[in-house]
């Protein structure tokens, strides 16, 4: 072959040193299994039956008002929300109407699940959900620590757990620390070690400057505790419009890897943004811009992306009330997922209901579609209809397949993310 450059690349000297840098800050990471929520819990309220508790009372709630019967009025609309305007309606149909078969499994996945594993991810709350007690925080925080020890010695302790931590921004920083040390200290004692999967949240970040200094605090609590380097990771909160601002890759590598997610939250956001009280809802247009920056901006890098919560409960305990919460609940869910958010926020048992309704119907009604359009890829023929889906597609139905089993527990979690914040 003929070519016209000799030495191509002496025009590309800088190359390697670019290449690094982008395999730095966009390392590619296969699916790993990831919370679907984060359900947090005050600290005066917290216990080692917390856990338990809650899926009990979930339990209680879905077998008293969710006959399988119920179950598309509920998950209607997370359904027609995945449907494929080019290949057609999926299993379930349009209209809001569950298929027979697949409401019966989603059915069955969510009893199994309150069952067995209500709760994948917890938060110990020191922060808006606790409030501010200066004589009594040192307290709950030993609590917090004896509970969670507890709770690892009898295998109770959900795959994900922490602490999220009052904000820098309130002024009082010492506070914050004193609170994250006495717990993992604490913990520490108790247990032996530090339980996999653990993980801090910093709230309400109005300046840059306040990632690197927690992530520096993080650094001393691993050498006085005799922690590995990197141990210890935390979850950025998007929560004003000053913190999507200074988002970037670049916090990555900058914060030495210590940033496992950024996770937004809705109604200090939506009060930041000036939004009327009936308008702090996670589906506002303003909400959509905050997520879809948080998305392009660390797309890649391997940060976790979780969407916020709603801030409601049923009326009363009766059949009307706790249906009409389900539907709202599982509609913001299916936002979420759709805008591919695919964790958020839960604040009551009754969540966890709507909240694994929402996502298993979200997964499963797509599996099927995306597993034969994958193989009609494989074997060089059309989806169907036409259709002749690309390689940037076919990647993506891999993805959602993997993330799928992962969320459904058809394959046992591994690879980054798998056990803790720590992949």
């Amino acid at each position: 072959m003929r070519v016209t450059l000799a030495d191509p690349s002496a025009l590309i000297p800088d190359f390697e040193r670019v290449h690094r840098e982008q395999r730095a800050l966009y390392p590619y990471r296969p699916a790993g299994w990831q919370p679907v929520h984060t359900v947090y819990v005050p600290a005066d309220r917290f216990g080692a039956g917390t856990v338990r508790a809650w899926g009990e009372a979930a339990l209680e709630l879905f077998r008293r008002h969710l006959p399988e019967s119920e179950l598309a009025a509920i998950l209607g609309p997370v359904v027609d929300s995945v449907i494929d305007p080019v290949i057609g309606a999926v299993p379930g149909g349009a209209g809001g109407a569950l298929a027979g078969d697949l409401a019966g499994e989603v059915h069955a996945r969510v009893a199994a699940k309150l069952g067995r594993e209500p709760v994948e991810d917890l938060r110990v709350d020191f922060e808006d959900g606790y409030g501010v007690r200066p004589g009594e925080e040192d307290g709950h925080v030993s609590a917090a620590a004896a509970a969670i020890a507890a709770m690892d010695a009898d295998g109770t302790l959900p795959r994900r757990w922490g602490l999220r931590v009052k904000s820098f921004a309130d002024g009082d920083p010492v506070r914050s620390l004193r609170t994250l040390d006495g717990l993992l200290t604490g913990v520490m004692e108790r247990a032996g070690h530090l339980p996999e999967g653990f993980t801090v949240t910093f709230p309400k970040v109005l300046m840059r400057a306040y990632l690197h200094q927690f992530a520096d605090c993080l650094g001393a609590l691993e050498d006085g505790l005799g922690l590995d380097r990197g141990r210890l990771r935390f979850e950025i909160q998007v929560e004003a419009p000053q913190t999507v601002r200074f988002l970037d890759a670049g916090l990555v590598t900058a914060l030495e890897g210590r940033l496992a997610a950024a996770h937004f939250g809705v109604f200090d956001y939506t009060a930041s943004c000036g939004l009327p009280p009936h308008e702090q809802r996670l589906d506002h247009p303003a909400c959509d811009h905050a997520r879809h920056v948080m998305q392009t901006v660390f797309a890649g890098t391997g940060v976790e992306l979780s969407d916020g919560s709603l801030a409601a409960t049923p009326a009363s305990d009766d059949g009307p009330a706790v249906r009409g919460l389900w539907r709202r609940h599982a509609r913001l869910v299916g936002h979420s997922l759709t805008h591919g958010f695919p964790q958020g926020w839960d604040m009551h048992p009754s969540h966890l209901v709507s909240r694994y309704a929402a996502v298993y119907a979200f997964h499963l009604s797509r599996r099927g579609e995306y597993a034969r359009r994958v193989r009609a890829w494989q074997e060089r023929r059309d989806a169907g209809g036409g259709v002749m889906d690309e390689p940037a597609t076919i990647a993506t139905m891999t993805a959602a397949l993997r993330r799928a089993d992962l969320v459904l527990g058809d394959v046992p979690p591994s690879g980054p993310g798998a056990g803790g914040a720590e992949g």
